[in-house]
């Protein structure tokens, strides 16, 4: 099992940051360490380099004869000796004088200086070499000083590595802070969710101030919570208006069959049997017509394809035998992408609509306009009040006039009709038509 720092989103987060701040801070502090320990050196040898060549140039120009002793100019300096080819010290400074030899190392005529560390049995000793002269036996001046503490030990590298270790330890604390105080707002949100429960959808999440990612989180989650709750008000409303609408003809059929039963000799059985067809085709029309809402938009019966509007409408008035005329204008290559059962189901019910309406004439057409493709129905019935153009393509809705003639319908034709348009990318609508209805059906054109 994961340890409870990697269980976490917090957890995670603190972990990286840390990574980070090591793979950032330890090469840092090494490069440091490194040049820190390169300045100080070249500082040292800087120093006991102009020393020697110092003591060298007054024994150049006899101003400091062999065997004198030889004066501390630099006190951090104080380890000068004067040695002679065959190693005998030839001069020496108060604090060298009991030493041996501070190095054997002896600068060449190509090289008239050399700097180096020479550990003696006591300590270790930053110096530098410099020939007195040019020949071979000239004498070489050894200018040096105990070797700094910061080069000798390890002092500046446990310093560093403290530091190291407390910046990381800060990145991490800082990390594990604002990483909470981050995801606060997060863990608000889990707690209103988790409260959300079926039965009531109208909890909402709080909204952190400001627009970055946690408000548009939040926004996204309320305007989904609204969405539910829309579509659990809509399927509640729904199953209230289907229960309705499939007991009237039940409570038909039952008091016919209970009358039969009660009087079967007074029972006319042709009048009884087509009054129960009549309403088991009701019946079977609503049933089917609900089984038709369940699957527009899921993936049953979802393979589009290329469909001419005009063919359809062909097609569809082909196998009609309406009471009413239709008169068509049918633009050519109107094409759209789409469901073919769907959308003839679109256009039958339009049509039947416009037939139950009708006074003399339904008119069908087939355009395209604003970069749409356009199929309209019109009908010069009674003409539809523009507060109720949307209120019809509700589920179950009729107006006052469609329940007197309306014959059999279902109050589903034009919600499936709606149902289908947004499925498909389009809308539905009623627009303006004087001395009638017009239904108008906007699709995207296939590319």
């Amino acid at each position: 099992m994961a340890p409870w720092w990697a269980r976490s989103l917090r957890g995670r987060v603190t972990l990286i940051a840390t990574a980070v701040a090591a793979l950032v801070f330890i090469p840092l502090a090494v490069v440091g360490m490194v040049v820190a320990r390169s300045v100080v050196e070249a500082n040292v040898f800087q120093t006991t380099r102009d020393t020697a060549e110092r003591i060298a140039a007054e024994m150049r120009g006899g101003a400091l004869p062999t065997g004198a002793a030889i004066p501390v100019v630099n006190p951090s300096v104080d380890l000068i000796q004067v040695v002679g080819p065959s190693g005998q010290i030839l001069a020496t400074s108060d604090a060298a004088r009991n030493l041996p030899p501070l190095s054997d190392v002896r600068p060449t005529k190509e090289t008239q200086d050399i700097s180096t560390v020479n550990c003696l049995p006591t300590e270790c000793v930053h110096l530098s070499a410099v020939r007195v002269t040019i020949f071979a036996d000239s004498p070489v001046v050894y200018a040096g000083r105990r070797s700094p503490e910061v080069l000798a030990s390890h002092v500046l590298d446990v310093i560093v590595f403290v530091q190291v270790a407390v910046l990381i330890a800060l990145a991490s604390w800082s990390t594990w802070l604002i990483t909470g105080r981050a995801l606060r707002p997060v863990a608000i949100m889990r707690s209103e969710l988790d409260a959300v429960r079926a039965g009531d959808l109208s909890h909402r999440v709080s909204q952190p101030p400001g627009d970055d990612e946690l408000a548009q989180l939040a926004r996204s989650v309320n305007n989904t919570l609204a969405r539910l709750e829309r579509s659990a008000e809509q399927q509640r409303q729904f199953a209230s208006d289907a229960s309705h609408e499939l007991r009237t003809p039940i409570a038909g059929l039952r008091a016919q069959l209970e009358s039969a039963q009660l009087y079967p000799d007074d029972t006319d059985v042709e009048a009884l049997v087509s009054g129960s067809l009549r309403d088991t085709d009701r019946l079977e029309a609503i049933i089917t017509d609900l089984l038709l809402l369940a699957r527009i938009g899921s993936q049953v019966d979802a393979a589009k394809e290329r469909i001419d509007l005009a063919a359809l409408v062909r097609q569809e008035l082909a196998t009609r035998s309406d009471k009413v005329p239709v008169q068509v204008e049918l633009a050519e290559g109107v094409v759209v992408e789409g469901v073919r059962v769907q959308l003839s189901r679109v256009l039958t019910n339009l049509l039947d609509n416009g037939q139950r309406h009708a006074e003399s004439r339904v008119l069908v057409q087939v355009l395209r306009a604003d970069g749409m493709a356009v199929l309209a129905v019109e009908n010069d019935g009674m003409e539809i009040a523009e507060e109720d153009r949307e209120r019809i393509f509700e589920r179950f809705t009729r107006l006052d006039a469609a329940r007197s003639r309306d014959a059999g319908g279902t109050g589903l034709g034009l919600a499936i009709a709606r149902d289908v348009a947004v499925a498909h990318g389009g809308r539905i609508m009623v627009e303006e038509c004087r001395g009638g209805a017009r239904f108008v059906l906007r699709l995207p054109l296939a590319e």
